[in-house]
């Protein structure tokens, strides 16, 4: 399987919706132009960002089909599933396969307190339903409760043909490094998930990062990974200490409204979130935004 592709800054796309939280066609096929534009390597279909706890399948699958047909090639278009049941993630992997992703990314089972076993059959059943499709592990410990294991991700890696790859998004660097030790023997892809640590991952042995900034600062993050890439690294780490205050000022905001804040403040047209979550009201968080996007030379 080839899996050459599987590298640089992926983003987890923001799904702008309309008024009756449709998702809007034009205004998504602007935003794939804008990432492809910016310099990303992949984009990520409903992935946190793009609020894939939202959103039901069949919308999912007319989200999915147009971002297929606007990258055209481009770029690999990935899946995200974040699905508890394994059933569900199954027939989520199903039909992205059958309308063009180019791999599936599994979040770990939110609410649940699975064991090992549990979550190997479970990460097992998913890949050998698609087979044949690289699949991604989602490690992402702050929004479910617990983290996958070196032991889990190394099993897997070694015993699951397609799982080829992960999105680390604990944060410990130490950890990350320990997926990328355990594994490189049979060239598992690992991806920081953390904007802030790209180039920090880039040092340990990862791919690339699954980078939410690159919705709205494009040039920023791709600036880190391609200096890297080129041997560049006091320059990727100067790119990383530039991006580092906008992507932290995102924090004090409730998640995950904050990109697509930012996002307007540029003036890109990527509407509201999903309800329950409200647009940032003006105050210190908005304030944040603001004066850090202005001492990068984004707005």
């Amino acid at each position: 399987m080839n899996t050459d592709f599987i590298k640089g800054v992926v983003v987890p796309i923001l799904t702008p919706i309309d008024g009756e939280e449709r998702i809007d066609e034009a205004r998504l096929r602007d935003q794939v132009d804008y990432v492809i534009k910016g310099g990303v390597s992949g984009i990520l279909a409903f992935g946190s960002n793009g609020e894939f706890y939202m959103v039901e399948e069949d919308e999912m699958e007319r989200g999915l089909k147009i971002m297929v047909d606007q990258a055209a090639g481009r770029v690999p278009v990935y899946f995200g599933i974040g699905a508890i049941r394994t059933q569900k993630c199954c027939r989520l992997a199903k039909m992205a396969v059958a309308n063009g992703a180019a791999g599936v990314s599994v979040l770990q089972p939110m609410f649940l307190k699975p064991t090992y076993d549990e979550l190997f059959q479970h990460f097992k059943a998913i890949a050998e339903s698609v087979p044949g499709t690289p699949m991604l592990l989602y490690n992402n410990p702050g929004r479910v409760g617990y983290t996958l294991t070196a032991d889990l991700v190394d099993a897997l890696a070694h015993q699951v043909e397609n799982i080829v790859g992960m999105k680390d998004t604990s944060g410990d660097i130490t950890l990350t490094a320990e997926f990328i030790r355990r594994t490189r023997d049979v060239g598992f892809k690992v991806f920081g998930g953390k904007d802030t640590l790209l180039y920090a991952s880039l040092c340990h042995g990862a791919v690339g990062g699954v980078c939410t900034a690159a919705n709205f600062m494009p040039e920023l993050i791709t600036d880190v990974y391609n200096k890297f890439a080129a041997g560049d690294l006091q320059g990727s780490l100067e790119a990383q200490f530039k991006l580092n205050p906008v992507r932290l000022a995102m924090d004090p905001a409730s998640f995950p409204v904050a990109a697509k804040d930012m996002a307007a403040l540029r003036g890109r047209d990527v509407g509201a979130p999903y309800r329950p979550s409200l647009p940032t009201p003006e105050g210190p968080a908005k304030e944040g935004f603001r004066r850090t996007m202005s001492e990068a030379g984004l707005i």
